[in-house]
């Protein structure tokens, strides 16, 4: 049994996650193969999380790149309305992974599992109607890639919930893995048959349950480090008895954290040398894998977070969307941003309480939040920074972002 301490397991995430250490070699591609999955959400104030966990990890990599990387930009994209069955190259998808999700292309076959539980159980929110698969099927054959718009409409009325036929036909034809989300455009999912959007080894491939869960639990201890087996679970929403019966053929290493009350793993490579080097200094998107688990932040951050988007305003604590703020290997405060015209606005600035429980420790804070602010500013095309709302000393504050200001 291999012991370690808390502070080593919060280091060894740290570097998993590409928050330690050199940056991740290779780009926006290097960051979604380390991390295993980048979960999709449509809340946009600085920009997308899918945006932000690459300029998270990499720095202000052009958002145009970010989303060409994702989804091979416009050139591959009209590019798939010709292409013959079975000539797809790779790239991305979206699926069901922790929630919706950009996976790698080359884990299709590791979610042969889900695609087949749901076909098992012949719907998921909605029945679908007779027929419509079978025109879906057709449409997309002809002129695919689609959008729902496209294909006959997302809705049947007002109501976000509910459907039009086509959509529920589409987003079953998803679930079962006849169809790929290949991109998105303007939020859209942008719809094509597998036989098209796949490469045709990937697509012939059908592992069983066990392989596949084998795989996805052995990819979720290497984009964590080290992780209980509901961290593991959680990763790639899949269940903890699930995780029982395969973590031993996933290769992880049994290990025991100081503190931690449950049993956890570690990736053996993770353990093959100490977390050293730079730590990244960021504000995170709430759906960033290094926190999207509340109970794996708060026990290996000591970091207690909610997202407030759904909460009405006069219950809010924090703020709407309330970005973590990493800096020195440390979770120690929130920011809630906004944009006017070419000014970053924190609405809101929330520093965890050790973090100013000295002289020293408050200028240490103070300074890495200005340099996220003014780093996220640049990124997203502000040339000025305003804090409405904070416990910081004002003067101290000022001058930190005075001092950290782009020259």
């Amino acid at each position: 049994m291999v012991e370690l301490s808390a502070d080593e397991a919060r280091r060894l995430q740290l570097r998993a996650q590409g928050f330690l250490g050199a940056r991740p070699k290779g780009g926006v591609p290097a960051v979604l193969e380390r991390l295993g999955a980048v979960q999709l959400d449509t809340i946009s104030v600085l920009a997308r999380s899918h945006e932000l966990v690459p300029y998270a990890r990499l720095g202000p990599v052009g958002r145009e790149k970010i989303e060409a990387a994702y989804w091979g930009g416009r050139q591959a994209v009209s590019s798939r309305r010709s292409a013959k069955p079975g000539s797809a190259t790779g790239g991305t998808f979206e699926y069901w992974a922790h929630a919706a999700s950009i996976l790698p292309m080359a884990d299709w076959p590791l979610f042969a599992f889900r695609r087949r539980a749901y076909l098992r159980r012949g719907w998921r929110w909605h029945k679908v109607p007779e027929g419509v698969c079978d025109e879906i099927r057709a449409r997309l054959a002809a002129d695919g890639p689609l959008t729902t718009k496209e294909l006959g409409g997302a809705k049947a009325s007002a109501d976000w919930w509910d459907w039009s036929d086509h959509k529920i036909g589409i987003e079953w034809l998803l679930d079962i893995g006849e169809v790929v989300c290949v991109e998105r455009v303007g939020w859209r999912r942008v719809y094509d048959l597998a036989e098209r959007a796949v490469p045709a080894g990937l697509l012939a491939q059908d592992p069983d349950d066990d392989a596949c869960l084998t795989a996805l639990v052995a990819r979720a201890g290497r984009a964590l480090g080290v992780a209980t087996r509901g961290d593991l679970a959680d990763y790639y929403r899949i269940k903890q008895d699930q995780v029982d019966r395969v973590v031993e053929a996933a290769g992880l290493v049994p290990v025991e954290v100081a503190g931690w009350t449950q049993r956890a793993w570690a990736d053996p490579a993770a353990l093959a040398s100490p977390p050293k080097g730079r730590h990244a200094t960021a504000l995170l998107s709430p759906f960033d894998s290094l926190v999207w688990d509340r109970a794996r932040a708060s026990r290996v951050f000591g970091f207690d977070h909610r997202l407030e988007a759904y909460v009405p305003k006069a219950k809010r604590v924090h703020g709407y969307f309330a970005m973590p703020l990493l800096a020195g290997g440390r979770l120690i405060g929130r920011v809630d941003p906004a944009r006017e015209g070419r000014t970053l606005i924190a609405r809101q600035v929330s520093m965890e309480p050790w973090a100013t429980r000295t002289a020293a420790r408050t200028e240490s804070t103070t300074t890495a939040l200005a340099t996220a602010l003014w780093r996220a500013a640049a990124w997203v095309g502000c040339d000025d920074v305003r804090v409405e709302r904070t416990t910081l000393p004002p003067t101290l504050l000022k001058t930190a972002l005075t001092e950290t200001a782009p020259s």
